[in-house]
C-alpha cells in the first residue's frame, strides 16, 4: 500500500483542504503516514506572513533530508504565490496552486502508483489541457548529483480548480472537521496578499453544502465548521444568490446535524438575520463562539489598511453578538501589530479596544509585508521598528493573557454543553480525556471519554496552566 503524508500550513480553509486531499487519497487506497516514512508528502502551504513562507520551506529542506526518496508535492498560497521558487527546491516533484488545487490529489495518486494502468496518460492530458509547466531542474555531473528531475507546476490566474468538494467530510481523526464552503477574497485590504493567491469570492453551491452537512450527520457526525476564505460572502455570487444567514437557517432546520459552529467571519458580515440566529439557536445546534477579526483599534490604521469598517462599527456588532447569544460567548479576533506608520498613539487606540471589549482569545501578529501588495510600498516608506513590533507584541500578549484567563474564569462552576476530542497519549496516561465546549472552551475532562461523544461538562476550576478543568454530568 502506498503510503502519504499531508502537513498542513495557515488558517481552517487551507485545513480544509489538507482534509479534503486526504480524505480523496484514503478513498483511492493509500494509507496515511509520517513524513519520514512516506512516499508521497504533501505541504499545504500558507503564506499571509514571512514566517509562514520560512516555516514551509524549512519542513520541505527538513522533509528531503530525512526522506530524500519521498516526492514532494507543494500546494497551497505560497505554491500560488510563487511557485517557480518552490519548483527549484531539492525534493520537490510537483508544485500545485490553489488555482489547481482540485487537481492535487490525482497528481498525488499519479505518483504514488507510477505504474497504474492509464495513471500517466490522465495527467498529461491534465496537462495539455491546463497549459501545465513542465521544469526539469539543472544537473551537474562533476557534482554527482541525482539525473535531471522534472518537476509539474500547476498554478495560473483563472483558479478554475480550486475548490475540493468532492469526498464526503466525516469525523476521524478530526473529530470536528471544516467544511470549506467559499474560496477567495473580493476585499482589497493593504497588507493581504490573499486576492492574488486564492483568487476572488467563490461559493460551494447550496446543493453540495446541503449534500454534505446530511452526510456528515448521517455518518455520526457531532460537530461540523463551516470555513472560508471570506465566509460572510458566502451565496452572493451564485446564480441564484443567497446568504450566509439562509444557509445557516437552512442547515439548522432541515438537517439532524447535532452542532454547527462557525469560523472567522468579516465584521461587516455579520447580519441582523446573522446574529438572530444566534439568538435561536445558540448553546443548543449553533456554537456560541464569533471569530471578529479586528486588526486594530485605530481609525488612522484602519483606514489605511482599507478595512471596511471603524472601531466604533465593531464594538456595536459585539454588543448586538452578546446580546444575541449572553454572557456565555466566546469572542475571538485577529490583531495585527507594527503596521506602517503605527505610532503609539494608535497602538494604544487598539489596547484600550481590547481592554473594552469581552474577548476570550486575540491571535496576534506582527505586520509582515508581502510582495506585490500596497502594503509593501507603505512599509518601505514608513516602516515600524522591529524592537517596536516586539515590545508591542509582549503588550498584546500579556493583555490577551489576562482577557483569557477573565474569561475562562467565569465559567467556574457552570453546566456546558461540549464535545469530546480525541486525547493526547500523555494526558489519557493520567486518566484525563480532552474536550471543547459549544463556547469554544479546551478543557480537561477527569475519567476517560471515546472521541466525538456529546457531553455536559460541569467547569470544576482552572490547573496551575490555567487550563480549565471539568467532569462530565
Amino acid at each position: 500500500m502506498a503510503e502519504f503524508h499531508i502537513e498542513n500550513f495557515g488558517c481552517r480553509a487551507a485545513r480544509a483542504d489538507g482534509e479534503a486531499v486526504a480524505a480523496q487519497l484514503r478513498a483511492a487506497g493509500h494509507c496515511l503516514q509520517q513524513a519520514a516514512e512516506a512516499d508521497v508528502v504533501v505541504v499545504n502551504t500558507c503564506s499571509v506572513t514571512a514566517e509562514a513562507d520560512r516555516a514551509a520551506r524549512a519542513f520541505i529542506r527538513r522533509t528531503h533530508r530525512r526522506n530524500p526518496q519521498a516526492r514532494i508535492v507543494v500546494t497551497g498560497c505560497y505554491a500560488q504565490r510563487a511557485p517557480q521558487e518552490l519548483a527549484e527546491m531539492a525534493g520537490v516533484a510537483a508544485v500545485v496552486g490553489n488555482s489547481h488545487k482540485a487537481l492535487a490529489p490525482q497528481l498525488v495518486h499519479g505518483l504514488l502508483n507510477p505504474v497504474e494502468p492509464q495513471t500517466a496518460p490522465e495527467l498529461v492530458h491534465i496537462a495539455l489541457a491546463e497549459k501545465v509547466t513542465f521544469q526539469q531542474k539543472p544537473w551537474s555531473a562533476s557534482a554527482q548529483l541525482a539525473p535531471p528531475q522534472v518537476v509539474v507546476v500547476l498554478a495560473d490566474d483563472r483558479f478554475a480548480h480550486s475548490f475540493l468538494e468532492d469526498e464526503q467530510v466525516v469525523a476521524g481523526a478530526q473529530t470536528r472537521p471544516n467544511l470549506k464552503i467559499q474560496e477567495g477574497c473580493g476585499n482589497r485590504c493593504t497588507f493581504c496578499v490573499i486576492p492574488s493567491t486564492r483568487g476572488p469570492s467563490k461559493s460551494l453551491p447550496h446543493a453540495v453544502v446541503l449534500r454534505q452537512v446530511e452526510g456528515f450527520a448521517a455518518a455520526g457526525g457531532n460537530e461540523l465548521v463551516l470555513s472560508g476564505i471570506n465566509l460572510g460572502r458566502w451565496g452572493r455570487d451564485l446564480a441564484a444568490p443567497s446568504t450566509l444567514a439562509r444557509l445557516v437557517r437552512q442547515l439548522l432546520t432541515a438537517t439532524a446535524l447535532p452542532r454547527l459552529r462557525l469560523s472567522s467571519i468579516e465584521p461587516m458580515d455579520w447580519d441582523a438575520e446573522l446574529i438572530a440566529l444566534l439568538a435561536e439557536f445558540g448553546g443548543t445546534r449553533l456554537a456560541r463562539h464569533a471569530h471578529l477579526p479586528l486588526q486594530s483599534g485605530s481609525d488612522a490604521v484602519l483606514r489605511r489598511m482599507h478595512r471596511r469598517y471603524r472601531p466604533w462599527h465593531y464594538a456595536a456588532k459585539v454588543e448586538a453578538l452578546l446580546k444575541a447569544a449572553g454572557p456565555a460567548l466566546t469572542l475571538g479576533a485577529d490583531v495585527m501589530v507594527g503596521f506602517p506608520g503605527e505610532t503609539e498613539a494608535e497602538f494604544e487606540q487598539t489596547c484600550a479596544l481590547v481592554r473594552e471589549l469581552p474577548f476570550g482569545y486575540l491571535h496576534l501578529f506582527p505586520f509582515s509585508a508581502r510582495p506585490g501588495t500596497p502594503g509593501e510600498a507603505l512599509h518601505a516608506a514608513a516602516p515600524v521598528a522591529a524592537t517596536v513590533v516586539e515590545e508591542r507584541m509582549a503588550v498584546l500578549r500579556a493583555l490577551a493573557e489576562e482577557k483569557s484567563q477573565t474569561h475562562r474564569r467565569q465559567f467556574v462552576g457552570h453546566l456546558l454543553p461540549a464535545l469530546s476530542l480525541h486525547t493526547p497519549p500523555e494526558l489519557a496516561a493520567r486518566g484525563r480525556s480532552t474536550a471543547l465546549t459549544d463556547n469554544f472552551l479546551a478543557v480537561e475532562l477527569v475519567g476517560a471519554h471515546p472521541a466525538n461523544q456529546v457531553v455536559s461538562v460541569r467547569v470544576t476550576g482552572l490547573s496551575s496552566s490555567g487550563e480549565l478543568e471539568a467532569q462530565a454530568v
